[in-house]
């Protein structure tokens, strides 16, 4: 099949890009390198079944290919305001790419009767008032706060997706992803694994927002490609919602302690203000996904670290 990803030199995308070269897909890879990185699929380019264009999905675009399956992770995503690439401070190129990207990938959609995948987040249920997170909660989303350009700009990304598959009969499928880790994760990116993996091998200090008792439920990035490419080629999985994401729940403190641990760092733990609309409990329901893509993590939270911490030992 000839897959088109977007974001495809990002974090997730790049990972996504390989796996499925070496199920002998074509793939096409678009990023316009703003969060993503050349070096994640450089590797790929020698690939004959391999294409990079390096395009801003939120300008109109036309490809001569007939294309199978589209799947949409072209957004940033880190929710850390220090960072340079979080959406905080990209929050006009997070908005359009989750609108006007969306948009222009769902036309390309329509045009080549594909399959299309838009990568939604588990920020769409904000600060659960339920716990854990089924597809069916709406969510407790501030529409005005720091955190609600990702949050919202994800929230009508999947409102544009639906409208295509009830307006337009596109086969448009939606998978919630929940906190991921892995190796190619940007250093910079300082989201909440990495951060703590870079100061603890560095042995600075481990800076927690708030005071660590929130709770997050993170997934190896290997489950997670898994889970997405399952959504791609099950026939149940038109116009379903689904959570991807390890439901095994931890403090975030406990993740720092971990961390800690592996690395036989020196660092010690400090805790700073709590960011506003920070999410107190995060944890996937993900019933749905066990049950229509016979899907569950099967990489434990100790194994998933010491992989991503060998992969940042050679980067520092």
């Amino acid at each position: 099949m000839k897959i088109l990803i977007a974001g495809g030199a990002g974090f997730i995308g790049s990972h996504l890009c390989e796996k499925l070269i070496k199920k002998n897909h074509q793939i096409i890879c678009i990023d316009n390198l703003i969060t993503g990185n050349e070096k994640n699929i450089f590797h790929l380019k020698k690939n004959k079944n391999f294409k990079f264009i390096n395009q801003d999905i939120t300008k109109k675009f036309n490809l001569k290919e007939k294309i199978d399956i589209i799947f949409h992770l072209a957004s940033p995503a880190s929710p850390n305001p220090e960072s340079l690439i979080s959406y905080f401070s990209l929050w006009k190129e997070t908005y359009f790419a989750n609108i006007f990207g969306t948009i222009n990938l769902l036309d390309l959609a329509l045009k080549n009767n594909s399959i299309f995948i838009f990568a939604s987040t588990s920020e769409v249920y904000g600060n659960p008032l339920i716990h854990p997170q089924d597809e069916n909660y709406w969510g407790n989303v501030n529409p005005v706060g720091p955190r609600a350009i990702y949050d919202e700009s994800k929230r009508a990304g999947e409102t544009i997706s639906y409208y295509y598959l009830i307006k337009k009969n596109l086969d448009v499928r939606i998978a919630r992803i929940f906190n991921t880790y892995g190796p190619k994760m940007r250093i910079d990116d300082k989201r909440m694994i990495v951060n703590f993996i870079v100061q603890a091998l560095k042995n600075k200090p481990i800076t927690i927002y708030g005071n660590g008792k929130q709770t997050r439920s993170v997934c190896y990035i290997d489950d997670l490609i898994e889970g997405l490419i399952k959504i791609a080629f099950e026939k149940k999985t038109k116009g379903e919602i689904i959570n991807l994401g390890n439901p095994k729940e931890h403090k975030v403190l406990e993740y720092a302690k971990i961390i800690k641990k592996i690395t036989n760092s020196k660092s010690n733990i400090i805790f700073l203000k709590k960011q506003i609309d920070d999410p107190e409990k995060r944890k996937p329901d993900i019933t749905k996904a066990k049950k229509i893509l016979n899907w569950n993590p099967k990489i434990n939270l100790e194994e998933g670290l010491k992989l991503t911490i060998d992969y940042y030992k050679n980067l520092i």
